[in-house]
């Protein structure tokens, strides 16, 4: 079975429920405190371990965007949020990537860029400035979602808007209420689903405000 905590009942393998592990882990920290007493008042959960199993990752070498496809992130800010790293470590690690990276393409590759190319690139990034936020989408990649923001998993929310969000929740409640009594049952469909990613959204835009961002800037065009 693809599942991590398992064991045998007589012949059949079993998925350990979630309340044995927390049990498991309580025992284990008990057991460590009569060597390391600092494990007296700690507690653990399964989740934490795939927070250490990122950290060290990170802190060994892994490119932060690698480990959060290794995680199932889609948001870059989400793995930053799990990884216990100072940010400098955050851009060194990206830095030694690219400078790999560099090494392993042919020098053809790297011509100088025309102020056309440049300018294309710039504005490429100013289109992806949105009410809420900023848009992570790929490089070159058009807004396929008709700006429909809050279902978009690359929307990156900015904290200051988070009064915004509550604002859109209360309109979309109205809504909701107006479309079930006029038994508009798309609607109410549709408007729960907004209202489920908004809900999402807010709650990570929490966690990360705690994290400080890494502002990396604008890299300058070489003449």
């Amino acid at each position: 079975m693809p599942f991590l905590f398992q064991r045998n009942t007589g012949a059949v393998p079993r998925v350990i429920s979630p309340a044995t592990v927390l049990v498991m882990l309580r025992r284990r920290c008990a057991e460590l405190a009569e060597q390391h007493p600092g494990f007296r008042a700690t507690s653990f959960t399964p989740h934490d371990f795939r927070r250490l199993l990122a950290t060290d990752l990170v802190n060994n070498g892994l490119p932060i965007h690698i480990g959060a496809a290794l995680l199932g992130h889609l948001n870059l800010q989400t793995t930053r949020g799990y990884v216990a790293v100072f940010n400098e470590d955050v851009v060194r690690h990206y830095q030694e990537f690219l400078d790999r990276r560099r090494q392993a393409r042919s020098a053809d590759e790297y011509k100088p860029v025309t102020d056309s190319e440049w300018s294309e690139f710039e504005e490429h990034f100013d289109r992806r400035k949105v009410e809420l936020g900023g848009c992570t989408r790929p490089y070159g990649s058009p807004c396929q979602h008709e700006h429909s923001c809050l279902r978009y998993p690359m929307l990156a929310i900015n904290p200051k808007m988070l009064p915004r969000l509550d604002e859109i929740e209360e309109d979309l409640l109205a809504r909701r209420e107006r479309a079930e009594r006029e038994n508009w049952l798309g609607e109410v469909e549709g408007i729960d689903l907004t209202l489920t990613y908004l809900r999402q959204k807010r709650e990570e835009t929490k966690r990360l405000a705690l994290v400080a961002p890494v502002e990396l800037g604008m890299p300058l065009l070489a003449r």
